[in-house]
Order: structure tokens, then sequence, then C-alpha cells
């Protein structure tokens, strides 16, 4: 789950999660939206919620990491939004960047099915 600031701040999620990082909005239950407002996203079989926090600090190196077939649109796509990409090699054979939500949330992106990704 990541966290933003301010409840006023969905349009500014869903411009993020919707509009650069391609995600679809699924519906929150009504009880958690009345209660804590957010929003939720799908991500292939996976969801992303996103929660208010009005004690909100980033998450500067825990992060979700994302497995995309897009990989060189969606670079593309952040810098043109004006999102820092940040190209990494560490782990060889493995294609990879970190970005940043607009809330400072680190969040890292994966090239292909280089992983098991299975439960």
């Amino acid at each position: 789950m990541f966290k933003s600031r301010v409840q006023r701040t969905a349009k500014k999620r869903r411009a993020h999660f919707m509009g650069m990082l391609g995600l679809e909005e699924i519906p929150k239950p009504e009880n958690l939206t009345r209660q804590q407002g957010g929003c939720w996203f799908r991500c292939g079989e996976h969801q992303v919620h996103i929660g208010i926090d009005p004690d909100f600090r980033p998450a500067r190196k825990a992060h979700a990491a994302f497995v995309v077939d897009t990989f060189d649109d969606l670079r593309v796509r952040l810098r043109g939004g004006g999102f820092e990409v940040i190209d990494d090699a560490e782990l060889a054979g493995v294609r990879r960047f970190f970005s940043y939500d607009p809330w400072g949330n680190r969040l890292e992106f994966i090239f292909g099915d280089v992983f098991d990704v299975s439960c």
C-alpha cells in the first residue's frame, strides 16, 4: 500500500497511476472510501491500494516493483511527465529503473518476465 498526504490529491493520484503508469482504477468498497479515502488500482492480477495518511512520509528505500512489458515507453512517458528515471544495472541480466510517485514513494520497474512471481 502506498500513501499520500491528503485526500484532496485524488485527481493527482489518478493522473499518475492511470495516466503515467497505465493502471486501471477499480472500485474501493464504499465503507472504506467514506472512512479512509484513497483509491485502488489493478496491475495485472494484483492490486495497488493508495491510502491517505495525515502524518505521511514517503518510502524512499522500501518500494513496490512492477514487471512491465512496455519498459522503454514507460521510461519515456515518465520522463516526459517530469519524473526522474534512475537506471540500475546491479542485477545482472535484468533491465530495471527506479522512479518516484508524486509524493516521493520509490517505485521499481523491471522489464519482462525475469522473476518467478508465483506465490
